[in-house]
């Protein structure tokens, strides 16, 4: 199962920083079970969110350059308060460093101005025809999805960003 966790993306500078935004809404699937009577966003799902929007960062600064970016490492991961429905989740994601196979963010969720969670992430970044040679066509397909969905959430977009 996929959860789409950037709503928006609000701001992006190739191989500096992005914002992105999660608004979290009470139809939300999860939220029927993390909890019942006092619906919260998981932790991990921040984390997600904070994976997701760091991968748009990359994939733009790379010019999708790879077809997958994955969380491979958290760290120095701290929580302060529940994300509810009705609140969004402000994700700031800053490079700390880059290589042709990681890049290591410093990642923060805000709400209404006050950090909720925080880390350093390392995601990995490969092509599946690295995985496979039999996988290579998928890689194009992919790489052409991602860039309709960036389409979707970035009104700013540069057609650079799209073409091809």
């Amino acid at each position: 199962m996929y959860f789409s966790l950037v709503d928006k993306i609000d701001e992006l500078v190739p191989g500096e920083s992005v914002v992105a935004t999660k608004s979290l809404a009470m139809s939300e699937e999860y939220l029927r079970d993390h909890f019942p009577k006092f619906p919260v966003m998981p932790g991990v799902l921040m984390i997600e969110a904070m994976t997701q929007a760091s991968a748009w960062l990359i994939r733009v600064t790379e010019d999708f350059a790879h077809s997958m970016v994955v969380l491979k490492e958290t760290r120095n991961v701290k929580f302060g308060q529940f994300l509810q429905p009705g609140q969004t989740l402000v994700v700031t994601s800053k490079i700390v460093s880059d290589s042709e196979t990681e890049t290591v963010v410093k990642v923060k969720g805000s709400i209404e101005g006050q950090a909720r969670v925080r880390a350093e992430l390392t995601l990995a970044k490969y092509n599946l025809r690295d995985v496979s040679e039999s996988q290579a066509p998928f890689d194009p397909k992919l790489i052409k999805a991602l860039k309709n969905e960036l389409a979707l959430l970035w009104k700013d977009i540069p057609p650079e960003c799209i073409d091809g």
